[in-house]
């Protein structure tokens, strides 16, 4: 029965990064200084804070992959949603719950314009979002000023408590939003279709998907995860920067979706995977700050991660499709 279930295990694209993760927090566990130990709470908080955000967006960037497209600007939109949040409850006097819904709202809709350029226009999705996050974050420094803003009055002792206000509510954000973004991947039509416009795209329409309805849809959700992300980061820090968010997010985002078991090409991917693959990169940041090792090769062990996750994601797929386990 064990061995059973430890086969069941390994076959799960989540397990070997699942095991570097345990391995890292074993290894800085044990390693780190008594003055600075990686098991306090403040460092497990630190470790969160690290993971949350670019995990929500990773679950977005993750079905765009599987469908074979890929978002670049989620992480300007991730920039532009606080100060939305901002103009609706200072400037239009929305109320902040009502801000709040307005300022995702738009995230969605970039996600539908997103869409429309790649469904309807037919352009490769990483030249219409390379240039939407220029748009995007062009529009945010003039309507800005390029300057910070703070929180909607009373906001981190009310509402804004739930959205970033307390050290583990962006982490539960992340949690409940991966997990349901994996249910829906895997136990419902919308998960299937994705999967199989990625896999086939001439085969998924013959076979009557609306392949437009499912990237549109996808873009949608990316859009809209990348203002959730946006808006709780907002409130964690307690302020509205316009430096905030921009690339870095998304490469993070990627970098966790692939590290994690999906598929550049398009076809297959994991949400968990990829939430356990941010996890890893957050562990090893703050790792390395603990043992007092220059953050300088994370870099360089960030782009070996990468490749090396794209070489075992191509055997594997070979593997699979040679009918071997």
């Amino acid at each position: 029965m064990l061995r059973r279930g430890g086969t069941v295990f390994l076959q799960q694209r989540e397990a070997s990064v699942f095991i570097v993760a345990i391995v890292l927090v074993l290894y800085f566990g044990i390693f780190s200084s008594a003055h600075a130990s990686f098991f306090t709470k403040n460092n497990i908080a630190n470790v969160a804070d690290a993971t949350a955000p670019f995990a929500i967006i990773a679950a977005g960037e993750v079905y765009l992959l599987i469908c074979g497209e890929i978002d670049l600007s989620v992480g300007y939109i991730w920039t532009l949603s606080p100060f939305l949040m901002f103009f609706f409850n200072t400037y239009y006097h929305f109320p902040l719950f009502l801000a709040i819904v307005a300022a995702l709202l738009c995230g969605a809709l970039i996600g539908l314009i997103n869409g429309a350029l790649v469904v309807f226009l037919r352009l490769p999705s990483f030249v219409a979002t390379l240039g939407t996050s220029f748009i995007i974050y062009g529009f945010t420094l003039t309507t800005s000023a390029a300057q910070e803003k703070s929180l909607p009055a009373g906001s981190a002792a009310g509402l804004g408590r739930y959205f970033g206000g307390f050290i583990w509510a962006e982490i539960i954000w992340a949690v409940v939003i991966i997990l349901l973004a994996q249910l829906i991947l895997t136990r419902t039509r919308w998960g299937l279709h994705t999967i199989a416009v990625g896999g086939n795209l001439v085969g998924a329409s013959e076979a009557g998907i609306s392949v437009a309805r499912i990237k549109l849809g996808n873009f949608m959700a990316t859009g809209l995860l990348g203002a959730v992300a946006g808006i709780l980061e907002a409130f964690r820090v307690g302020t509205i920067d316009p430096s905030a968010g921009g690339y870095t997010p998304m490469f993070y985002a990627v970098a966790a979706a692939v590290i994690g078991g999906t598929a550049l090409a398009g076809g297959s991917g994991t949400v968990i995977g990829a939430f356990i693959g941010m996890l890893v990169l957050a562990i090893l940041q703050d790792g390395f700050a603990l043992l007092g090792i220059s953050s300088n090769p994370f870099l360089i062990i960030l782009g070996v991660s990468i490749v090396a996750a794209m070489v075992a994601n191509v055997y594997l797929t070979r593997l699979r499709r040679a009918g071997r386990s």
